[in-house]
């Protein structure tokens, strides 16, 4: 279960700097008997726990379940007819300012590297193809929803020789479809080694493979 550290950074920093270190996500990864599983708290650089995410993802890649916490607020949802969930605040255990949302795209997508992977296997494309792709962005930091239409492309694999055996990296090149503009996510196996934003600072094991049965 490859457990590691990300590094999040904001796109641009102040005037005459570079990009700013947001903070970390400390994470675990793994497939389970429900399918693939990821948790992780994102914490600031003073130590305070920014976010919370909790990801699972069914043998065809679609969110079983997901659950965010940020900013004083909670979103759980799930594949529902496309995807459903339930916004409320995080200290509202009633619920009496929960509002639910439902729309027919393909998955959900955030601040986490978590929904990176779970774009990209939902997807299962070859080297050189590219598809079109509808999610529901959860904006931090009140997790706002918002819907925004995605181009992937798989641009290739790269094999890198490693102490534990060759690792294959994907290459992908991602835009958003209403402005434009293009990034590059490279991800191996169930950990996304860079994409804007987001570095890989540590990993206590390897990426696990992507299993057989969640590809079919």
């Amino acid at each position: 279960m490859p457990n590691g550290r990300y590094s999040l950074h904001t796109d641009t920093g102040p005037a005459g700097h570079g990009p700013a270190l947001i903070g970390e996500e400390r994470f675990s990864c793994a497939p389970g008997p429900a399918g693939w599983r990821y948790v992780s708290k994102t914490y600031a650089p003073d130590g305070s726990v920014l976010a919370a995410t909790d990801l699972t993802l069914d043998s065809r890649c679609r969110p079983l379940r997901m659950e965010l916490r940020a900013g004083g607020w909670q979103v759980r949802g799930g594949a529902v007819d496309g995807v459903a969930w339930v916004r409320a605040a995080a200290d509202d255990p009633a619920g009496d300012s929960a509002v639910e949302g439902h729309d027919r795209a393909h998955g959900f997508t955030g601040t986490s590297p978590a929904f990176l992977i779970a774009t990209a296997r939902l997807l299962r494309l070859e080297p050189g193809a590219s598809t079109r792709v509808r999610l529901v962005e959860l904006t931090e930091p009140v997790l706002a929803p918002r819907t925004v239409d995605q181009g992937w492309q798989l641009a290739g694999v790269d094999t890198h020789d490693t102490d534990s055996g060759p690792l294959l990296v994907e290459r992908y090149t991602v835009a958003d479809l209403a402005t434009g503009e293009q990034r590059a996510v490279h991800i191996a196996g169930d950990v996304v080694l860079s994409a804007p934003g987001v570095e890989l600072e540590e990993l206590q094991s390897p990426p696990n493979t992507w299993p057989d049965r969640f590809t079919g």
